[in-house]
């Protein structure tokens, strides 16, 4: 993993020196050539939300060990916060502010003998009149105290400049031997090299919003006896140079802002062998988005695959793809997952994906939006309550959660402990009512949010369901389930459970058409009992469904035989197998023919259904 890191920072220019990395900075300290200060200005886009400034690519950098030590370095030079360089702020008269103000100028001041023009700014924060000009400029352009900030003077940056990089190598290499930083020499875990390794790595940032700390966590860091081994302080535990820690940290940096996707809390950052576009990204395809982007993403893996092995895209054929799921706990950087392989099997998984997912709506019109990973992922949950916390509301999921995204990316089986979540969930929304109220209000065109939530729950579980039944090994008369499941109803398929779910279907369609809504029917009263002891609900609710043949047939005897004929035609297929208990795969089976079934008659009510109703009446 370290050394696809190390390989991307290379071939992407990163900046991957120790001592150097990209910096936001919000403000600049604006200074005529003579040393005049003329005004304080907002970096960036000050019309964004949460504007973070201007990213400069070769900031001077030191990592948190390097300014703690005894003896060493305690401010950035260049660029630090308005508190430091300007004393602004409620801290301004702290010792420790001060002192890091004192270091901030006598950094510039040495750095001056290099670069004139750092005097400048040097004397500038040594004016007392003239910093109580420059904190009244920040505290009315509204500044933090923890804002970054830099100076530019006479119309150009210093920090954008080069010429002051080999004053600080050499100042912070001295730095560092003066504070005892001479170390043995050992294997590096990355290159296989023999080099002085890096006591302390430099933090990945990013992470805060899937258990991370906002100032950054550590990949490689041993701070407890039970870590270290061999006598071995720090992050010499695991040998890493600091070049090479410098360029796993920027590639790092890098991916998880511009290329990574959260995840049910944790984040996933993906790259290749050689870029690619946006648009040939099977992995941005997962993403949830909206409706015409999804129609394109589920043709655009197949139309990408026939075209790779077609020859149309030698420039995808022999690609690479790698991808790390990490999240933060307690300042270090957990790496949940890595997954690597060729581009064309990715491509051809993600298509697998697609089609195994697809499902019919609950109208019966045709298949169902897309649901993204994350909303896959999620349909696990019971509904997330009111002014929860998403960290609290996903919690339950666990290492769940990379498993669906290797079943998406690797083609792999979906786990047990997953359906056994999908079917809890999909039981509990039918049993109470909320799935039929959602169905009856969508076909008045009225749904709730809440209703929404139901229904794209719904379909995510149905999907999920019908991904793992689709890649079950078990077979029924030699026909494997992958043949047998399809994303409408099939009548074809011969297996007692699916059968079940079928006739459940029927039977409370047939109820609500004789009797109206009555209420808490068959479906919230036998439901949970039918899909798992089924010989002990569906015969008797197959007797009373007499009565509801009986009453329907008063008013539409068509209609009446037309559910009559449906009924025969279900138990025909059951004869008697019809099943004393279902396991949990048989459960999925049968939630898939009662949802499928319901989307058929849906359909037919807006179809053939009146029309033979009509014709028999007649």
């Amino acid at each position: 993993m370290l050394e696809a890191l190390i390989k991307y920072a290379r071939e992407h220019g990163l900046v991957a020196e120790p001592g150097f990395s990209p910096k936001y900075v919000r403000w600049a300290i604006v200074l005529d050539e003579s040393g005049r200060f003329l005004d304080v200005f907002e970096l960036g886009d000050p019309d964004q939300k949460r504007n973070p400034g201007q990213q400069f690519m070769n900031a001077p950098d030191l990592s948190h060990s390097e300014m703690v030590r005894k003896g060493g370095i305690r401010c950035h030079f260049l660029a630090e916060t308005t508190s430091v360089v300007a004393l602004y702020g409620k801290d301004a008269g702290s010792r420790k502010t001060t002192d890091k103000h004192a270091c901030f100028i006598g950094l510039l001041r040495k750095a001056g003998e290099a670069v004139p023009v750092l005097r400048i700014i040097a004397d500038v924060l040594s004016d007392e009149s003239l910093l109580q000009a420059i904190r009244e400029r920040l505290a009315d352009a509204r500044a933090k105290e923890t804002d970054k900030v830099t100076f530019r003077v006479g119309g150009v940056f210093p920090l954008e400049s080069d010429a002051w990089h080999d004053w600080w190598r050499d100042f912070r290499k001295a730095a560092l031997q003066e504070t005892g930083n001479d170390k043995e020499l050992m294997r590096c875990f990355a290159t296989g090299e023999l080099v002085e390794p890096a006591t302390t790595h430099f933090k990945i940032k990013g992470l805060a919003n899937v258990g991370g700390n906002a100032q950054g966590d550590v990949l490689i860091g041993f701070d407890k006896d039970s870590f270290r081994s061999y006598g071995f302080e720090q992050s010499m535990n695991a040998a890493v140079s600091e070049n090479a820690a410098s360029a796993y940290r920027a590639s790092l940096n890098h991916l998880v802002e511009n290329h990574s996707q959260r995840i049910a809390g944790a984040k996933i950052v993906h790259w290749f062998r050689n870029k690619i576009s946006d648009e040939d990204d099977p992995l941005k395809w997962l993403e949830e988005g909206e409706r015409e982007e999804e129609l394109q993403a589920q043709n655009l893996a197949s139309r990408l695959l026939r075209s790779i092995r077609d020859g149309q895209r030698p420039d995808l054929h022999n690609n690479y793809y790698y991808a790390i799921a990490l999240s933060g706990a307690a300042g270090r950087i957990m790496v949940r997952d890595w997954i690597e392989g060729p581009f064309v099997t990715l491509v051809s998984n993600i298509d697998k994906w697609f089609e195994d997912l697809s499902i019919v709506n609950l109208q019966g019109t045709g298949l169902t939006r897309l649901p993204g990973i994350e909303r896959i992922i999620t349909c696990v949950l019971p509904p997330r309550k009111q002014n929860q916390k998403y960290k609290d509301w996903i919690k339950p999921i666990g290492s769940e959660r990379l498993e669906i995204f290797k079943a998406a990316t690797t083609n792999q089986p979906i786990p047990n402990s997953i359906l056994t979540r999908v079917v809890i969930q999909q039981r509990n929304t039918v049993v109470s009512g909320n799935l039929e109220e959602t169905l009856n209000a969508m076909l008045e065109g009225k749904l709730t949010n809440d209703q929404i939530g139901v229904l794209s729950a719904t379909y995510a579980r149905l999907a999920l369901m019908k991904v793992y039944l689709r890649r079950s090994q078990k077979r029924r008369g030699g026909m494997a389930m992958s043949e047998m499941i399809l994303p409408r109803l099939n009548r074809s398929n011969m297996h007692p459970a699916y059968q079940c779910g079928r006739l459940m279907a029927m039977l409370a369609d047939l109820q609500h058409s004789a009797l109206g809504n009555v209420g808490a029917g068959i479906v919230q009263r036998y439901y949970s009992a039918a899909c798992t002891t089924p010989s002990l609900v569906l015969g008797r609710l197959t007797s009373l469904s007499q009565h509801h043949l009986s009453q329907l047939s008063k008013k539409y005897p068509g209609k009446a035989r037309w559910y009559e004929d449906e009924l025969c035609e279900i138990w025909r297929k059951l004869g008697d197998s019809i099943p004393r208990t279902l396991d949990l795969e048989e459960q999925s089976l049968f939630a898939l023919g009662y949802y499928q079934q319901i989307a058929d008659v849906r359909k037919g009510k807006d179809n053939q259904l009146e029309k033979v109703k009509e014709a028999c009446d007649d």
